[in-house]
């Protein structure tokens, strides 16, 4: 049973695996963590095969040397593998699960298990009570913003009209061009909206929603999602490049939990390179920056707040990792003295942060 307390102090054997953006930064908290010995590292590219884990994560070498082989991780017999691959694998979780190694993962597959392909999780849950292990998925969007944070605000309430998340991403100084124009299309021609995209936005924040509107006894009868285009009036120069006039230069995607007829959550992205543009939806669109959230809940408690980053634009890519990085560090003691198989959000203490 969940309780409140933090887990007691101990140390904590872990494995990064995949050294990403995010995994990169999180194998630095890692090493850094005063409760976490860091044992392995998993990588994909052959490049980084043999390469010392302090290196990969930008500090000083410590001594583990990097592998790409399931079979030296499970060796190692951490307590925690932290998983982070741009791919997910469930016969690797399973593996790992059974062998005693319990996972915090990046992956959104398992964020909530009710949402998910039963098959699959019927799997992992029996690798879980093999091996008597758990695995938790998490991060800050989803995760922290859409169960973590509303959990809290829903503390004080006790009716819920409306809950709308948006989240704001000014994207202009980020000098990643593959990310920017093949990936989130900006540069591009407008056109239909994307379906793989409002697919990828549902998978995404539809799950998260529906784990916090089932645990507030609020379920959803449908989620929907909608997205829109902004288009540049001029040629705009950012970090990575130029995106013409005529092009995509901002997108917005909603999802919404709908219930007896009406949207009770929605989760908004508005991800820009330029605030100058004409939308596809012939709406005005609210662009903030500095980039952040708007978390508003109408009840009887009602609540508006603002979270931005208050960090130069030239230091924003090198913040940004953090987001979605930090949270699975924090979450590594509690998965560990969780009981075995799937757990949630819902289903774990409130994540304290050990900072020293």
């Amino acid at each position: 049973m969940a309780t409140s307390t933090q887990p007691a102090r101990k140390r904590y054997r872990v494995v990064q695996w995949a050294t990403g953006n995010v995994g990169s930064r999180a194998l630095r908290r890692a090493i850094e963590h005063p409760d976490l010995d860091v044992v392995g590292v998993w990588v994909h590219g052959a490049n980084k095969v043999g390469r010392d884990a302090g290196e990969l994560a930008g500090i000083a070498p410590i001594g583990v040397a990097a592998t790409n082989r399931l079979d030296d991780v499970l060796a190692l017999r951490p307590d925690c593998v932290l998983y982070m691959p741009h791919v997910c694998d469930f016969d690797e979780i399973c593996q790992i699960l059974e062998s005693g190694s319990n996972i915090v993962t990046t992956r959104m597959e398992l964020q909530n298990p009710a949402a998910f392909d039963a098959a699959i999780c019927a799997r992992v849950e029996a690798a879980c009570q093999r091996g008597g292990t758990s695995i938790h998925a998490t991060g800050a969007s989803p995760g922290f913003i859409s169960e973590a944070l509303p959990i809290v605000l829903a503390s004080i309430q006790r009716r819920l009209d409306h809950l709308a998340i948006d989240e704001f991403a000014d994207c202009s100084s980020r000098d990643s061009p593959e990310m920017l124009f093949d990936m989130m299309g900006f540069g591009k021609a407008p056109g239909p909206i994307n379906e793989g995209q409002l697919h990828h936005a549902q998978l995404c924040f539809g799950p998260s929603l529906q784990l916090l509107a089932t645990a507030l006894g609020l379920p959803f009868d449908s989620i929907e999602v909608v997205g829109a285009q902004g288009v540049t009036r001029n040629d705009v120069h950012i970090a990575a490049g130029i995106v013409p006039k005529g092009t995509v230069a901002a997108t917005k995607t909603t999802v919404s939990g709908i219930r007896g007829g009406k949207a009770l959550m929605s989760f908004t992205t508005t991800w820009f390179v330029s605030t100058d543009v004409e939308t596809s939806d012939g709406a005005e669109w609210e662009f903030r920056t500095p980039s952040g959230w708007r978390v508003l809940l109408q009840g009887d408690c009602p609540l508006d707040i603002s979270i931005s980053y208050p960090v130069a634009p030239e230091d924003y890519a090198d913040m940004t990792p953090g987001l979605t990085a930090h949270r699975p560090i924090n979450a590594v003691p509690y998965v560990c003295d969780a009981a075995p198989g799937i757990r949630t959000t819902i289903d774990l203490p409130q994540i304290i942060a050990r900072l020293a």
